[in-house]
């Protein structure tokens, strides 16, 4: 019974990339089990309350798979969503990530986390589904992240949101349609109009 169980974890770390203790309980098996096969070393604690296999691919996009396994609500956002969209030169030191306005700040998760509120339409929109170290990441999609960046200005620094913007315009040549739809959802297609007219 207990060699099936410790398989039945071991393959639900195989899947799912990363494991939480709440996992187990969802399918009724015991939390120690975990830590079992942790200290046998068949199991590595990446973070507090999180495990992954020994042997799993760790990428650049690790403290992303980490974040969404804990707050599986939330969406990567601004600098971090940046970062992965390769649209900066800026390094995150934290995950920034969106929760909808009603919702309870997460608990420390161990990995620094900036937090910012959406609500409505800012918060649903733009948001693509990626896999990282087998995690489902939700994460902004180009052109909501560059929106956001105006949006969010006095946090991230105007000269953060005038890169992205140059090289998202660099990437995806003549696709401003997006930005536009992004920027009547977010609220701010005055502000972005005089930096997007003078770049045309």
């Amino acid at each position: 019974m207990q060699t099936t169980r410790y398989q039945q974890v071991l393959e639900m770390v195989r899947r799912a990339g990363i494991l939480r203790p709440l996992d187990l309980q969802d399918r009724g098996i015991a939390r120690v089990y975990l830590s079992r096969l942790y200290r046998r070393g068949l199991l590595e604690r990446i973070g507090r309350g999180l495990y992954s296999l020994p042997q799993a691919d760790v990428t650049q996009h690790h403290s992303l798979a980490e974040v969404s396994r804990r707050v599986p609500s939330g969406v990567v956002c601004l600098i971090s969503a940046l970062s992965f969209h390769e649209l900066t030169t800026q390094s995150p030191h934290e995950v920034w990530i969106a929760i909808d306005r009603k919702s309870r700040l997460p608990r420390s998760l161990g990995t620094r986390l900036r937090v910012i509120r959406f609500s409505g339409a800012a918060l649903t929109s733009g948001v693509l589904e990626q896999k990282i170290e087998g995690v489902k990441v939700r994460i902004y999609d180009p052109a909501k992240t560059v929106v956001d960046c105006f949006k969010y200005r006095n946090k991230i620094g105007l000269d953060v949101a005038l890169e992205a913007l140059r090289d998202y315009r660099k990437q995806h040549k003549g696709r401003t349609d997006d930005l536009w739809r992004y920027a009547k959802i977010c609220r701010v297609t005055e502000v972005i109009r005089p930096y997007l007219e003078a770049m045309n």
